[in-house]
């Protein structure tokens, strides 16, 4: 008897931005989601306007929330969509967010991860949000980790950008440059190499190597720069993931951390803050990173990049992140049957 197929719980993200069409284009191009059943939670209504602006076809079936009382999802086969019926056309352009686009974006995840949380669906991968939207809605988070953090009562997670080239854990994410040095401790540093490495050995499906990076130009030069983060924080965090077992090295400076040989014999970079992981990853990976939130009790991966307000609904949005973060959910819900 065969496996049945997972089932996805791909949140539309802003109805503003290019999550519409992005996820036009997963259920349209079928055979990229061929080992998933994707179920889109959106608005039906803006999806039809977004495939009549950019000219894709848009021919899913639809589901409307009650439906789900006498439906299960289970018995769904094919990629469809759930209909939210929640975005407000009198007031809505494309490439404008609003409260309104704000709320309905996070209508999106909240049912979404309820479900997840209930085993109705096997893991969430959610388009871009804007945090400026949810802001105006009232809604105080700064992201997608912070919310599912909350909803799924999780005490510790982590951020990780993971793509064939290049993958990078964030021991803090967003918040201010000079609140890093405080954020940071050996407790979270060695939470955040003990998640990445079951992820990598997840993703890898092999034992993984490290790499921890510091926190202070070149991390640290033996206690020069900074306050001796390198030695009073970083290090001991190496230490005892070595001493558990784990391939681990560090702490490297951020400036030579990702050269060439590092990025072939490393599988995963261990970042002090956001930009330090992102901007190589952005800039080796853009089109095809996947955000995974680790220590969560579901299964989350994400695109790996924001709403792009200025190219939203004019058939501009490569959506090959997405389609690589449904790879991804595959591959992590089998290994994690």
């Amino acid at each position: 008897m065969s496996k049945a197929k997972p089932l996805l719980g791909i949140t539309m993200g802003d109805p503003a931005g290019v999550g519409p069409e992005i996820c036009l284009d997963l259920l349209n191009h079928f055979e990229s989601a061929q080992a998933s059943v994707p179920i889109i939670f959106g608005d039906a209504e803006c999806l039809r306007r977004a495939a009549q602006a950019t000219g894709k076809p848009f021919n899913a079936p639809i589901l409307a929330l009650s439906d789900l009382e006498s439906l299960p999802l289970r018995q769904l086969e094919v990629p469809s969509v759930l209909d939210f019926a929640n975005v407000d056309f009198a007031d809505f352009t494309p490439g404008e967010v609003t409260a309104k686009t704000g709320q309905a974006s996070f209508e999106y995840i909240i049912e979404a991860i309820r479900l997840a949380n209930n085993m109705a669906i096997d893991a969430v991968v959610t388009a871009p949000i804007n945090k400026y939207a949810l802001s105006l809605a009232g809604i105080n988070y700064p992201g997608h980790t912070e919310i599912l953090k909350e909803r799924t009562d999780s005490k510790e997670v982590t951020m990780m950008l993971t793509a064939d080239n290049i993958s990078c854990s964030l021991v803090t994410t967003h918040i201010g440059l000079a609140d890093v040095p405080k954020a940071i401790s050996t407790k979270r540093i060695s939470q955040v190499i003990r998640q990445t490495e079951k992820a990598m050995r997840s993703i890898k499906n092999k034992k993984v190597r490290l790499a921890v990076l510091g926190l202070n130009p070149h991390a640290g030069e033996s206690g020069l720069f900074g306050n001796d983060e390198e030695s009073l924080l970083i290090t001991p965090a190496i230490q005892k993931a070595v001493s558990q077992g784990m391939d681990v090295i560090g702490p490297l400076p951020a400036d030579t951390a990702f050269i060439k040989d590092n990025l072939e014999s490393i599988d995963a970079f261990i970042c002090m803050y956001h930009d330090q992981g992102l901007i190589p990853v952005k800039l080796l990976a853009f089109d095809s990173a996947v955000n995974v939130t680790l220590g969560l009790p579901i299964l989350r991966t994400s695109v790996d990049h924001g709403t792009a307000l200025g190219i939203a609904w004019k058939g501009l949005a490569k959506s090959s992140s997405l389609v690589e973060a449904v790879r991804l959910a595959c591959l992590m819900s089998a290994h994690q049957s």
